[in-house]
């Protein structure tokens, strides 16, 4: 018997409604750590990368999920909402960097050095990231139908791969053109982006079952 007062529509609703929050607020804070990261160059595996390519790796994780879970139509919200975040985070970053600093504050020639090549970051994002997101959400639910909604570690693998070309190609020529070597940075980085789309794969099932479980209770709920 159902708990009394328990409305278990409501609760079917509420389960999603934070599943679907939490991977929004995940994608948002990796999306804009990542740019924030970008402007320092570590080494992985001997490879030259920038070092928010983990951070935004997880938006792609994210965006399959969705995909996966609630359709093509909300993960494009995603992607939107997150080109939003971007800009306004790189306008807040333009006012932070021109206001005048306190007079006992000596670290503004830091401060610029690194937000403002941010800004350069954060405009190589904005169209790196439309290109490679909207095509990982295009191309993952071109798998899916092609594969009958079935082998999800297929279309995550082959969109993301593809996806993760695209915005590595422009991304790494629009923020470090002329300041750095570019084509072992995007050698480096798409190597590592790779790694990380088969890596993942586990977590995206892990992430997709999970959510269908909450699901599946949900509805036991309401058939008693």
């Amino acid at each position: 018997m159902m708990p009394q007062g328990m409305n278990p529509l409501k609760e079917v609703d509420g389960n999603e409604d934070r599943a679907f929050i939490l991977l929004v607020s995940m994608f948002v804070g990796a999306l804009v750590i990542s740019s924030v990261l970008a402007s320092k160059i570590i080494t992985v595996l001997g490879l030259f990368v920038p070092a928010g390519v983990l951070a935004y790796c997880i938006t792609f994780v994210v965006t399959d999920v969705v995909n996966e879970i609630w359709g093509k139509e909300r993960a494009n919200r995603v992607i939107f909402s997150g080109f939003i975040t971007l800009l306004v985070t790189f306008l807040l970053i333009r006012l932070a960097l021109a206001w005048d600093a306190a007079p006992f504050w000596r670290e503004q020639r830091a401060f610029s050095t690194v937000l403002g090549s941010t800004s350069r970051i954060i405009i190589a994002s904005f169209i790196a990231y439309l290109a490679s997101q909207y095509h990982d959400v295009w191309a993952f639910h071109i798998w899916r139908k092609w594969t009958e909604e079935r082998h999800l570690w297929l279309r995550n693998t082959a969109s993301t791969v593809v996806s993760q070309f695209i915005d590595t190609l422009i991304f790494i020529t629009i923020a470090f053109y002329g300041t750095m070597p570019v084509f072992p940075l995007i050698k480096g980085q798409y190597c590592i982006k790779v790694l990380i789309a088969i890596l993942d794969t586990p977590f995206v099932y892990l992430v997709v079952i999970l959510i269908r479980r909450g699901y599946s209770i949900g509805g036991e709920l309401l058939r008693r």
